[in-house]
């Protein structure tokens, strides 16, 4: 059963958080539904325009929104909050008019929060995008998860897996790698799993990141 569903679903409501809080008729529920995975995507699109470029990237672990009558909060959750603030404050100004565009004139007021992780390479989504960068940048993969191991180890965590599937190195026929360092049991509802899937665009295809990162147990 761990291995054939999202680990984040999995323990949904017992290791795991809603990203969204709110409560709609179910008529309502779609277009709300909707409207988050716009912010999401405005928000990570303005991040790779913008912020990410070869030597840094935007470091964002999650976003999470919560609907109130009057107010649309959302919380994003980074490990280097001085790239999104740069400019005395104008690069979360514009990051917030990105996405009031995106939302309709009649919706309400939106807050953005920044909230900053002491510890990022605990994060898959941000250990993702790490080795998505080295990849495009065209170094060798085992190199990559190596290093990125040990960037995870760093942090208070029971254990890290890292697979990378297709045409590694640029070779003709697609395979899938992976590294594994500490325990990751897949198959726990307690163990406290963080997962992410990340995509690389590469000069010779796609290369799909997957990340499990194993914190503890409950």
């Amino acid at each position: 059963m761990g291995q054939k569903i999202n680990p984040l679903g999995f323990r949904l409501g017992i290791t795991q958080n809603h990203r969204s809080y709110w409560f709609a008729k179910p008529k309502k529920y779609a277009k709300l539904f909707e409207g988050d995975r716009q912010i999401r995507n405005c928000i990570e699109f303005y991040v790779k325009k913008h912020i990410r470029n070869s030597s840094n990237y935007g470091g964002i672990a999650r976003i999470e929104i919560q609907r109130k009558t009057d107010l649309i909060q959302v919380e994003i959750y980074t490990g280097f909050p001085a790239l999104l603030v740069e400019n005395r404050g104008r690069g979360i100004e514009q990051l917030r008019t990105s996405v009031q565009n995106v939302l309709n004139p009649i919706d309400k007021r939106l807050r953005l929060t920044l909230i900053e992780i002491t510890k990022p390479y605990e994060e898959p989504n941000i250990l993702a995008e790490y080795i998505a960068l080295q990849l495009e940048s065209r170094v060798a993969f085992r190199r990559t998860m190596r290093k990125a191991i040990e960037l995870a180890k760093k942090g208070n965590i029971g254990g890290v897996k890292i697979q990378i599937a297709g045409r590694l190195n640029g070779a003709e026929i697609a395979r899938v790698e992976w590294a594994r360092e500490g325990r990751v049991p897949l198959q726990t509802i307690r163990a406290k799993i963080n997962y992410c899937y990340y995509a690389a665009q590469t000069i010779y295809g796609v290369l799909g990141i997957k990340i499990w990162i194993f914190q503890n147990e409950e």
